[in-house]
């Protein structure tokens, strides 16, 4: 990373857009990693954690949440332009978050039922993740990332290289963990097989089965795991459901929830 900052030190930025700012969160979390960080990097602009705000150019931006207003599309093009790297944090900021919710559903609708003057209200139909309108460097997932990922992310871009983070599913770490499976144990549907790993597989260590937090692992099996989830007693609505949640809009994700609402509809005779 080619440095900008004073005395030849690279310069971060972390930005924030539609989040609930669980991510930024993480960052200040590392604590004691924070600092062995902030030895090597300019902190520039980081409002979460000051109200000084440097002026760009900046080697290396963290983009936190999604794109969900007009003034949002200016911005996050701004942001591209100062940053010479810019790396997505979190379900937000790379499949839309909670929020991409409204893409199935009329969003006007929801504003008029929430705002007494819905028409003050600067809203886009879709809440779409950064990549969907600048190029972005690389992706992390999570809901909120994890932080040994996340100081993997700095310190690869610090080094010049690409970042290490493992593209396998939620099961290699309830495995690594001794984890029973919960599905196999205890009959409870879990996400784990087709969900990237990142989480520390914390909700089946605790007997729950995985939410999909972290969005799709590489090249999921989503038809095998929904005939198991259905043996396991759940139905079409609560199968569309479970895909429904923090990545929706994540394109395997989207394309199982799409087809057991297709299945739903079916069902319900709306759909031939």
């Amino acid at each position: 990373m080619g440095a900008t900052g004073r005395d030849g030190v690279p310069r971060l930025a972390v930005w924030k857009f539609a989040s609930c700012d669980g991510c930024q969160l993480t960052l200040l979390d590392c604590e004691d990693e924070l600092l062995s960080v902030a030895a090597r990097v300019e902190i520039a602009y980081f409002l979460e954690a000051s109200s000084a705000a440097g002026p760009g150019p900046y080697d290396l931006s963290l983009v936190e949440g999604s794109i969900s207003t007009p003034d949002d599309l200016e911005r996050i093009r701004h942001v591209r332009r100062v940053s010479r790297r810019l790396v997505t944090i979190g379900a937000c900021a790379t499949a839309g978050g909670i929020q991409a919710l409204r893409d199935f559903a009329d969003v006007r609708e929801f504003a008029s039922v929430v705002y007494a003057r819905p028409e003050y209200v600067a809203t886009l139909d879709r809440s779409t993740p950064i990549s969907a309108h600048v190029p972005v460097d690389f992706e992390l997932r999570g809901c909120p990332i994890d932080r040994r990922q996340l100081l993997e992310v700095v310190a690869a871009f610090l080094a010049g290289r690409r970042p290490v983070v493992p593209p396998h599913s939620v099961c290699v770490e309830c495995k690594a963990r001794g984890n029973p499976c919960v599905m196999v144990a205890h009959g409870t549907p879990c996400l784990g097989p087709v969900t990237q790993a990142g989480c520390g597989a914390l909700c089946p260590a605790f007997n729950r089965g995985c939410y999909g937090c972290f969005g799709p692992m590489e090249s999921p099996n989503a038809r095998a795991l929904n005939r198991q989830l259905r043996e396991l007693g759940m139905s079409t609505p609560e199968l569309v459901r479970v895909y429904r949640t923090f990545n929706a809009t994540d394109e395997p994700f989207l394309r199982a929830g799409d087809a057991a609402a297709d299945e739903a509809a079916r069902e319900a005779g709306d759909a031939p």
